[in-house]
């Protein structure tokens, strides 16, 4: 004789997670991709016009903070920490190149130490392998290499706050096949660093104690096997949803819009040219930059009529938006302002060596950025999966 019962486990519809309470603060969705790269971008400019080490540092610090505010749960927004480790190369890379090409050596400077030296012929005049290293060299160096360091992380900010997928939806329908093909190669990185984890912490559950070359054969191996069943199922999907298809434009469409196009871009550069020439013809400078933006405005309009797309769920652009792209453009448009400060304090001199200052106008600029950190809404917070009813079978 068997009896078998049924008990639900849970009393009430199953819950996908915790209601977030808001407590009058706003609600949390996730910020337009756009905004974070506006943001990051103008930081990234905004670095470009210094070579302050404390500047530097600050930036650093002020997207270590945004990022900790701000990031998803999402997998591209694990991969900071990746970023700081090629900061850190390049930074790296930088200081030996200019220790191992010794150039610029004076009476003056401190010297550390002494490479051996290497003879180079004649045509290889100018340049000098070894010889003595300064720290003023050192530094110099440093510096530079720090502030390309800051572009690249500034970058990775930008990947790591920003949804790469959601940014596709807004660009011109001319440029959908340009965009595609943009956010693939930007995705690359997180999904990279996705793929290294899952590899290495399934070498945990397995007790994988092997190291040195043995070890690097084991993640490298699976994790290139998992980003080519990632670009075959990327490939399938796109196929299946009709990327690279001709379209229903003619000929003679396709072949206006190449040339406005292409007319617009030369319009883009020679304005460009004219406003950096002093010395350029005035026709050159914003006319030709006028011109230029109109006739790729015009090729996008024309490009973008035989694409129809729909949108599902487009994102808002709404005041935090507004807020977190200011931010970023108005440190840039502070620190080139030149006002109120002294532009030798964002590129302090070496010779003599001193400790660098740190300007005023130019942290608080700096620290205006960081306001992104909490003008912009929280994040969604991860969906749990629902918990079904455990039923329970005895037998007798």
């Amino acid at each position: 004789m068997s009896r078998t019962t049924t008990a639900a486990a849970a009393a009430g519809p199953p819950v996908s997670g915790p209601a977030p309470d808001t407590g009058g603060r706003r609600l949390p969705r996730t910020l337009h991709p756009v905004a974070w790269w506006i943001w990051a971008l103008a930081l990234a400019t905004a670095v470009s016009r210094t070579n302050n080490p404390l500047l530097l540092f600050l930036v650093l610090a002020v997207l270590g903070y945004v990022i900790t505010m701000r990031r998803t749960e999402a997998p591209w927004a694990r991969g900071f920490t990746y970023y700081l480790y090629l900061a850190l190369t390049v930074v790296t890379i930088r200081v030996l190149f200019r220790a191992i090409f010794a150039t610029g050596i004076t009476p003056r400077d401190h010297f550390l130490f002494s490479l051996p030296h290497v003879p180079t012929p004649d045509w290889y005049a100018g340049i000098r392998l070894g010889g003595p290293v300064s720290l003023e060299a050192l530094l110099s160096a440093a510096t530079d290499g720090l502030r390309l360091a800051c572009m690249l992380c500034c970058v990775g900010a930008a990947n790591t706050l920003a949804n790469p997928k959601r940014a596709l939806r807004i660009l011109p329908g001319a440029l959908y096949e340009l965009g595609v093909a943009v956010t693939v190669s930007i995705s690359v990185a997180p999904q990279l660093v996705q793929s290294v984890q899952r590899v290495h912490r399934a070498k945990r559950l397995r007790a994988g104690r092997a190291k040195g070359l043995r070890a690097l054969r084991g993640i490298i191996v699976p994790v290139l096997e998992d980003a080519l069943e990632r670009s075959l199922r990327l490939a399938a999907a796109m196929d299946s949803r009709g990327y690279g298809r001709a379209g229903t434009a003619t000929r003679r469409s396709r072949r206006a819009t190449g040339a406005l196009m292409l007319l617009g871009m030369c319009g883009l550069c020679a304005g460009a040219y004219g406003l950096l020439d002093a010395t350029a013809p005035r026709l050159l400078g914003l006319p030709a930059m006028g011109v230029g933006a109109l006739l790729c405005f015009a090729g996008l309009r024309l490009g973008g009529r035989r694409i129809t797309r729909t949108t599902y769920r487009p994102d808002p652009w709404r005041l935090a938006e507004w807020a977190v792209a200011g931010c970023g453009v108005l440190s840039a448009v502070l620190l080139f302002a030149n006002v109120g400060f002294d532009a030798a304090e964002l590129n302090p001199s070496i010779y003599p060596l001193s400790w660098p200052t740190l300007p005023l106008v130019p942290t608080a600029a700096i620290l205006l950025a960081g306001a992104a950190g909490f003008l912009a809404p929280p994040p969604s917070p991860p969906v749990r999966p629902a918990v079904p009813a455990q039923r329970t079978e005895e037998s007798t």
